[in-house]
């Protein structure tokens, strides 16, 4: 990443700040033209006099948004415990020896990305085996002098020899992909891009699959359009890298141009190569063609699975025979199987029934299969024998939010995540043979001061239509019920991606007298697929109904009350946020949208927005444009309401929701709102969508909780007079 946000600019406001009592024209906001934009759809217009600000490229724009973030960060910036607390974040993080990621195991060496707890990014190492020596294999820093790179995608060659590597910038996701010789240490000349990354080796182990589009201008309605998976052969101009699978090279698969195409070999199954096309859509779309045809560079693809199959969460084959988890007959999901080399879903056998909680992964070893089952909160693994039919649920040496992997599939030495909200990260070995676990050599034992006094809680929620809502909460031991506590409440609901307990150094925001609570509202994942389409397109009401039950429920139980009570909503979240403010103002003192999607209405007309059309729908059809309506924010916003206090957040490099987003839902909020409370865009120059930069990351997040925390009152985090 580039240089971390300033911490104070140029002022344009003055003196005093208080959450309540300014006029909103005192805020001394940029002046913000409306234009007659509407769109006319089914016999319904909907006004949008912003729409002008989704002009990115324009100096007019750019000149506005800049205008904005600089008056937001001046207001910031008097928050004095907002640097205090990314500092904090920061020397909390330092406690923690290491963190390892992307760990893989390639014919002996064991690759990973290790970030110190001194480092904001990792670096890449290797070993040869598990007790050899630690080898530095590439610092970013020394990548571009002047310019804070990270690493994304490592991509090991099966031989070991080579790794294929991503490196990015500025918060995007995507860079260039270049490829260091092990041996020697050094880069080879190679390099593409702009890519999301290696999709992996072929079994030559001297060419490769990777992504690439055909624009470059991440602004651009095409941006995201038309990708494609390349073949590489190193040494080789990349100008003559063979497009093995996209809609060019392939009309006979019918690929649109909001799929993304992905080719990849997968080990344990080395007669065939998998062509995969995805959207956001959960239900598998997968290829396969005879490994032999990779070296002409065009393969003869057959139908591995079609969305009406409905396999999600993932396959594995397994000795000629094809695993997968489906929805199926199974609100919770279960495991079924048919042969390899003539798939038959429709008369697939069950492997393994349908159980109370749901199935979300699956992954091999050498001689079994590993099933990862949650409630969405606690998880658990199930052990799966194909070749004996033996299923066992494993013996975790404690409690919480699990995820196995397995480094190298040639054994069945297997590495098991396991956290949870008040529970730092422990890595465990765990031989799945004797089902033995041990303290792993990439877990780094640490306690985070103050830590001891943190519980959580976990409750349901009845929501406006009965159903019961889960929702965790952490707070400090001996916590007054007497609604004082300021209170942060999250939500996401979309793709049923659940919100499962994790502890970050960021929750030590609870020690300075706050509370932290996580809504897991419908749309999510948590409960099962019924869950998730509870929360979908014309349901999608239900995730912003059962996110304001849970802030009901905080306040009728003395957690807190709508003076201390804050809400935030990230990505997707940002239907749920801008929609819980826009239909209960009155509920909460302040709300943070960061790069969030508050204008449902136009996303599709973003450059992310066409491969998203599954999960939100469509304009384009009556009753999927009157649910876009309904989860509009921007479309919500009423003259003459007392809206809370509020921040959008934006990235200014990010692909997946333009900061025009929510933008227009500041703009909005700012002409209409009469509570005297700030409306802000905040703007990040130096990141993206999210960035793995720690010190960007804590003064991104420390502003965001600085802000929520002045106006819900805090003490310590009121403005200097």
């Amino acid at each position: 990443m580039l240089k971390p946000l300033p911490l104070a600019l140029v002022a344009l406001t003055a003196a005093v700040l208080s959450p309540c009592l300014r006029a909103a024209s005192e805020w001394n906001y940029p002046a913000t033209r409306t234009v007659a934009a509407s769109d006319t759809y089914f016999g319904k217009t909907y006004l949008d006099p912003y729409r002008w600000l989704e002009d990115q490229n324009s100096k007019e724009v750019a000149d506005w948004f800049k205008a904005q973030a600089t008056l937001t960060d001046d207001i910031l910036s008097k928050i004095p415990a907002r640097d205090a607390l990314a500092n904090e974040w920061l020397e909390l993080a330092k406690l923690r020896p290491a963190r390892y990621a992307d760990i893989d195991v390639e014919n002996g060496r064991v690759f990973y990305k290790k970030t110190l707890g001194t480092e904001t990014v990792g670096k890449l190492y290797y070993r040869n085996g598990l007790s050899g020596a630690e080898q530095l294999l590439l610092d970013p820093n020394t990548y571009k002098p002047g310019v804070q790179t990270t690493i994304g995608a490592i991509v090991p060659s099966h031989d070991g020899a080579l790794v294929a590597v991503g490196l990015t910038s500025g918060g995007a996701e995507l860079g260039e992909i270049r490829v260091v010789d092990v041996a020697s240490g050094k880069l080879l000349p190679d390099t593409m891009g702009p890519s999301y990354g290696s999709y992996g080796w072929a079994l030559d182990n001297k060419s490769f699959f990777y992504d690439i589009g055909k624009v470059n201008d991440l602004k651009s309605m095409d941006f995201k359009l038309n990708r494609k998976t390349r073949i590489h052969v190193l040494g080789q101009d990349t100008k003559t890298d063979i497009d093995f699978l996209s809609n060019e090279s392939n009309p006979e698969l019918g690929i649109t141009p909001k799929e993304y195409p992905a080719a990849f070999v997968d080990e344990t199954c080395p007669e065939y190569v998998f062509g995969q096309l995805s959207t956001v859509e959960s239900e598998m779309k997968v290829y396969y063609a005879p490994m032999s045809e990779v070296a002409k560079g065009k393969a003869r693809w057959d139908v591995l699975c079609s969305p009406s199959d409905n396999l999600v969460h993932g396959f594995q084959p397994f000795d000629g025979v094809v695993y997968a988890i489906t929805h199926q007959d199974a609100r919770h999901y279960k495991l079924v199987k048919t042969s390899l080399a003539h798939p038959d879903w429709k008369h697939a056998e069950t492997a393994i029934p349908e159980a109370a909680d749901s199935l979300q992964g699956i992954t091999r070893s050498k001689d079994y299969i590993f099933l990862t089952y949650s409630n969405g909160i606690v998880s658990r693994i199930v052990r799966f024998n194909p070749k004996t039919g033996a299923t066992d649920t494993v013996k975790l040496p404690m409690s919480g939010s699990v995820s196995l992997s397995v480094p190298d599939w040639h054994s069945n030495h297997c590495l098991v995540d396991i956290t949870g909200w008040t529970q730092i990260l422990t890595i465990y070995d765990f031989d799945a043979d004797s089902g033995a676990f041990t303290k792993s050599i990439f877990n780094s034992d640490v306690v985070y001061p103050g830590f001891d006094r943190l519980v959580s809680e976990e409750v349901e929620v009845t929501g406006r239509d009965g159903v019961k809502v889960p929702l965790s909460i952490i707070h400090v031991k001996g916590m007054p019920m007497d609604g004082s506590t300021p209170c942060i409440l999250e939500g996401y609901g979309a793709y049923g991606y659940s919100i499962e307990p994790y502890c970050s150094v960021m929750h030590s925001v609870v020690l300075h007298g706050a509370i932290l609570a996580f809504a897991h509202v419908r749309g999510g994942g948590e409960n099962g697929e019924d869950w998730y389409r509870a929360g979908y397109k014309a349901t999608k009401h239900n995730t912003w109904e059962d996110f304001i039950a849970c802030a009901e429920y905080l306040v009728s139980h003395g957690y807190t009350s709508p003076a201390h009570l804050a809400g935030t909503g990230t990505s997707a979240g940002g239907i749920l946020i801008s929609r819980a403010i826009t239909e209960r103002p009155d509920l909460f003192a302040a709300a943070v949208c960061n790069v969030g999607c508050a204008n449902a209405m136009r996303m599709e007309f973003s450059p992310n927005g066409p491969g998203n059309i599954p999960e939100f729908g469509t304009v384009k059809t009556e009753a999927e444009c009157k649910a876009l309506y309904e989860m509009d924010g921007v479309q919500h916003v009423k003259a003459g309401v007392k809206y809370p206090a509020l921040m959008g957040v934006g990235g200014w490099n990010d692909p997946r929701v333009m900061a025009w987003e929510p933008g227009k839902f500041v703009a909005a909020v700012q002409a209409a709102s009469t509570s005297g409370k700030p409306a802000l865009m905040k703007v990040n120059y130096d990141n993206g969508h999210f960035t793995e930069d720690k010190k960007v990351t804590f003064l991104n997040f420390s502003a965001q909780e600085a802000f929520l925390l002045w106006q819900t009152g805090l003490k310590e985090f009121q403005p200097v007079r």
